[in-house]
């Protein structure tokens, strides 16, 4: 799986990263609209109610919005503030004759992160009953005070397609850390994935393929 980081809006390539494009599909997404549901919500970082689901009308990707996601260290914050987890679980329903896999994850966040401090985004994410995809890592640091974006690709050959004809829920694991570092006690550094800006989401597109 590849990965590129875009902070503050600079280009991957600013950074020595690989620049890639948008994700090819295998085949034409099915004309029938999908639909989603959030079966459950776990994690420090999405009590129930602050996760939504949302997917494109053209079928090609869908979109996790959060409300209160954020990770915090430094003055005024509790110890357990600097990690933030997620954890969802996802029903797809698809349309008979098509399958799909997870080909392309944008996520996308504000920072604030005092000199000597660093943030971290951190997710994988599978589908139940198949093997999860590796853990991929981004490292923000500071200082900082701008908007973020990663993006994890997982290569054509290496996609794991849910079995045609069941029902198999996704699984979608996130984390933000924050390590105040060197950066003075009397400030406070945070990484944040929530909809403040109604830009920031997470997204997650498909990649189709007919059942024969």
């Amino acid at each position: 799986m590849l990965n590129t980081l875009v902070v503050g809006g600079l280009a991957a390539s600013l950074l020595g990263l690989p620049v890639l494009g948008d994700p090819v599909p295998t085949t034409n997404p099915p004309a029938e609209r999908i639909t989603m549901e959030v079966v459950t919500v776990n994690g420090s970082g999405c009590r129930p109610g602050t996760a939504a689901v949302a997917t494109a009308p053209d079928n090609t990707a869908f979109t996790v919005t959060y409300s209160d996601y954020l990770a915090q260290a430094g003055a005024g914050t509790a110890p357990t503030d600097f990690r933030k987890n997620c954890q969802l679980v996802l029903k797809v329903n698809v349309p008979g004759g098509f399958t799909y896999a997870i080909r392309q994850a944008d996520y996308r966040g504000f920072a604030h992160l005092e000199k000597g401090a660093s943030g971290m985004q951190r997710a994988s994410y599978y589908i139940q009953g198949t093997s999860p995809t590796a853990v991929e890592s981004h490292n923000i640091p500071g200082p900082m005070s701008d908007s973020w974006q990663t993006t994890d690709v997982t290569d054509m050959a290496e996609l794991v397609y849910a079995p045609c004809g069941e029902v198999r829920l996704l699984n979608i694991n996130t984390e933000l850390r924050v390590n105040r570092g060197t950066s003075d006690p009397k400030t406070t550094s945070f990484l944040m994935m929530d909809s403040t800006d109604s830009s920031v989401s997470t997204t997650y597109h498909f990649n189709w393929m007919r059942c024969e």
